[in-house]
Parts: C-alpha cells; sequence; structure tokens
C-alpha cells in the first residue's frame, strides 16, 4: 500500500490520512484567515499539496485541479499580504459595486465553461458542481487576497453544493469539514465586518475632532468681534455686523 493510499476505518469507512491531515489544514487556514494572520497562507499551501493526493485517489479530477489551483493562489495572496499590511494590521474592505458584479460574472461565466471542459474530458463524475466548487474556489480566494470581506459569502455559496458533493464521492472527512467550514465562514465574515466598520470609525474620529476645533467663521464671531474692538477703540471693519446695543 503506497502512503497516499493510507487511512483508517471509521464506521465501516475508510478515512485517508491524506483526506484528514488536508482537510485539517484547511481548516487551520479557516481559522487563521479570520484573524487576518498571514499564516494562513502556507498552511493553505500544505493542505492543498495533501488534498490534491486525496482527490486524485478519489477519481475527483477537478477536485485536485482545484488544489494545483489553491496552492498558486495561496502563493500570491502571501505575497500580496505581506506588501500590505500596515505593522501588525490587514486592512480589510467590502467590495464594490462594480467588483461584486465581476465576481458573480466570473463565477458563473467560469463554472459554464469548466463543467463544459469537465464533461468533455470526462474528468469528472459530476461535472457541473465540481466545477461550480473549482470556480468558487478560485473566485473567493482571489478576493481573500484582495482583503475583500465579499470572500467569506462566496464561499458560503461554495459550501453549500461542497458538503453533499464530498459525501457522495466518498470523502467522508471532506464532507464533514465542509460543514464545518460554513460555520466558521460565518463567523469570519462577522469578525471581518467588525473590524472594518471599527476602522471606519477610527478614521472618522480624527476628522471629526479638527470640524469641531476649527474656528467658526460666522455672523455671531464677526459680530463680536467687532464689539471688541470698539470697546478697545479700535476701527470697526466696514461691513462687519454690530452686537445690540453697539453704536454707529
Amino acid at each position: 500500500m503506497s502512503w497516499w493510499e493510507a487511512g483508517f476505518e471509521v464506521l465501516g469507512q475508510k478515512v485517508l490520512w491524506t483526506d484528514l491531515v488536508g482537510n485539517a489544514a484547511a481548516l487551520g487556514t479557516v481559522a487563521l484567515a479570520i484573524r487576518k494572520t498571514i499564516w494562513t497562507w502556507p498552511v493553505q499551501l500544505t493542505g492543498s499539496v495533501l488534498l490534491f493526493v486525496a482527490s486524485i485517489g478519489a477519481g475527483l479530477s477537478g477536485n485536485a485541479l482545484k488544489q494545483v489551483m489553491f496552492g498558486v493562489l495561496a502563493a500570491w495572496g502571501w505575497w500580496r499580504w505581506s506588501r500590505g499590511r500596515t505593522g501588525e494590521d490587514l486592512p480589510v474592505r467590502p467590495a464594490t459595486g462594480r467588483e461584486r458584479l465581476a465576481l458573480i460574472g466570473a463565477m458563473a461565466a467560469g463554472t459554464a465553461l469548466v463543467a463544459a471542459f469537465f464533461e468533455a474530458t470526462g474528468w469528472s463524475w459530476a461535472p457541473l458542481p465540481d466545477a461550480y466548487i473549482f470556480v468558487g474556489s478560485a473566485v473567493a480566494t482571489y478576493a481573500q487576497g484582495r482583503a475583500l470581506t465579499d470572500f467569506w459569502l462566496v464561499w458560503i455559496a461554495v459550501d453549500l453544493v461542497g458538503v453533499p458533493l464530498a459525501f457522495a464521492s466518498g470523502l467522508v472527512v471532506s464532507g464533514a469539514v465542509y460543514g464545518v467550514f460554513l460555520v466558521m465562514v460565518l463567523v469570519g465574515y462577522r469578525d471581518w465586518l467588525r473590524q472594518y466598520r471599527a476602522h471606519r470609525r477610527e478614521d472618522a474620529g480624527p476628522a471629526r475632532s479638527a470640524a469641531e476645533r476649527a474656528p467658526v467663521n460666522g455672523p455671531e464671531t464677526r459680530g463680536a468681534g467687532s464689539a471688541r474692538s470698539a470697546r478697545r477703540g479700535e476701527p470697526v471693519p466696514q461691513g462687519a455686523p454690530r452686537m445690540s446695543g453697539e453704536q454707529a
């Protein structure tokens, strides 16, 4: 038996070590992403290698190809997060309307194209859902690399299809992990939104303070200045409003 075929049985169902450890790394990837730590990327890279091996053994060529894509995007995300940090903090933001349309369009068009490819090549026994997961995972990872909060929403859409497909493929651990992913993704989306809103409040604070400290050049201020000038015997500027009781 080769190392990639090694495993154990649970309730009569064989569990591959590559599937188990690879999905443990995948869970770690999500947990680290919630904390916005750069370690999410090397952990994702490790998990991708192991899940690539597990997917090849299960006959899910599309899923295996997805792991290759994950590896490439993990390297890109690692590089981008390294450049985009300010100290220990990573600025996150929601996608703009145009960016959201682009993500949705890429997911729809990509799914159709990849499904047609899987159908023509016979790489997957479930071309459409496998293509949907493949493209959705690529879109989500790309959005994560851009530090967009919307990447969590894309993962939710992927998990809703990934859970039943993994169980149907015999990858029990992957199916269970997809279910855990769904919960973690909801938590991650909530936390990233909170952090984004907190940063917005912090950025708005200094601007409000500066506005409050700025002098107000309104009629009352100018009138008060005219009254003080008159009391000191100084000439009052022409056109300046006079206070009540001030002599012309």
